[in-house]
């Protein structure tokens, strides 16, 4: 059961953004698994007063908070710190600044002792000690600020569902991949990072702490007289995501939904190996492609058919780069996977994937609005010729900013 009204939940979710049920939304993601393994979900979004907080009650494991998918002070200023609100041409989601940290210290103000469960981009970006523009200031993890008890970064799926079988155990939620934790030790096996008052005092060596950030580590870093523990993150398969994506979302969006643009998106593969220095996208979703089966990914886009609201248009197939589907990794061998000679860069799953999108019976278009990294295509101008066989015209667009 998920639900915006009620008590007696299992779990509750505290987001920042307006509730969706749909594939695009984290806190919609998140209420859907934990519906599919038996567990009741309550939905707050967007609580400011204590009547709001208290609404659903105590849940009888856990709240999970996130800001949504996107940081809160990105959500509210701009690069130049003026508020998004002010400008005239930009719509916004009313958001308190730190969201997640807002949020936490509300719960445990309103509520009895109970876990608090931290995740999403704020999060996720946040975890280890981070410079903050907003502040021009080296700020330490997230985790201490909020005093949440568990913090979980990337996709959560996995780690979601672990926290709440533990918690229903009464068990430790030490050592759950995907995770961070605060201890007074730390495991000496653990890579150890340059505390966060050393990176205060050193620029050089909070660069060299960022550069040694990894997904695939389990990694410490002393804040005061305690450690951040993370423990690398959990392997993903395609079947993990076929299994996420083929889970009865309504798609149904608030009235002031951020998801119009995206309503029947769909997509393909999560993570990114493009190793762009200016993107954080890796240190989210991991510098590996993970993508769904070409089974789930046709199947879902029928569904999309029998939509009330469904004219044709595929909004959006793709992921992080929609050329990097299909460029798994195949030798799991931890390396650079742009410099591998195994890595795929033939595009022929994609295009055999948009060529079985476009006969499909009530598919019009597909756009394809989440990028063409042609530098990874075998040979762009070759690239471009088989899309061009496929007549893009007349099922297949591709946002002219991609050109």
């Amino acid at each position: 059961m998920i639900s915006k009204t009620g008590t007696g939940f299992d779990v509750i979710i505290v987001t920042g953004e307006y509730y969706d049920d749909h594939p695009l939304s984290p806190a919609g993601v998140i209420a859907r698994v934990l519906d599919a393994k038996g567990y009741s979900v309550g939905i707050l979004e967007k609580p400011k007063t204590k009547a709001e907080f208290i609404s659903l009650g105590q849940p009888g494991l856990c709240f999970c908070v996130t800001s949504g998918s996107i940081d809160s002070l990105l959500n509210n200023y701009t690069p130049l710190k003026k508020p998004r609100a002010a400008d005239a041409h930009s719509f916004v989601t009313d958001m308190p600044d730190r969201a997640v940290i807002f949020y936490c210290n509300k719960i445990k103000e309103y509520h009895k002792p109970i876990k608090i469960v931290i995740g999403g981009i704020e999060a996720s970006l946040r975890r280890v000690a981070h410079y903050d523009y907003w502040d021009n200031a080296l700020r330490r993890s997230i985790l201490f600020d909020s005093r949440a008890d568990i913090l979980v970064y990337g996709n959560g799926e996995k780690q979601i569902l672990e926290i709440a079988q533990r918690l229903n155990d009464q068990a430790d939620l030490n050592g759950i991949e995907g995770t961070c934790i605060i201890r007074k030790t730390a495991d000496p096996s653990f890579e150890l990072l340059p505390a966060f008052e050393d990176v205060l005092q050193d620029k050089g060596l909070f660069c060299r702490m960022q550069l040694a950030l990894s997904n695939f580590k389990n990694l410490a870093q002393r804040c005061g007289p305690r450690y951040l523990l993370q423990y690398k993150y959990p392997r993903c398969t395609p079947e993990d995501l076929d299994w996420v994506y083929a889970l009865p979302y309504s798609r149904k969006l608030h009235p002031q939904s951020l998801l119009k643009m995206a309503h029947f998106s769909v997509v393909t593969h999560r993570g990114c190996i493009g190793k762009c220095n200016y993107c954080s996208l890796a240190l989210h979703q991991g510098e590996r492609i993970i993508s769904r089966t070409e089974e789930s990914i046709l199947s879902e886009i029928k569904k999309l058919t029998k939509h009330p609201e469904f004219k044709g248009y595929v909004d959006d197939l793709g992921g992080p780069s929609a050329n990097m589907y299909g460029m798994d990794c195949v030798k799991n061998c931890g390396r650079d996977c742009l410099k591998c000679p195994a890595l795929d860069r033939s595009c022929n799953r994609l295009i055999n994937l948009l060529s079985c999108a476009r006969k499909i019976s009530g598919i019009k278009k597909v756009f394809v609005r989440s990028g063409i990294r042609y530098d990874l295509a075998l040979g762009s101008r070759n690239y471009l010729k088989k899309i061009s066989e496929h007549h893009i015209s007349g099922w297949l667009k591709i946002a002219p900013e991609h050109f």
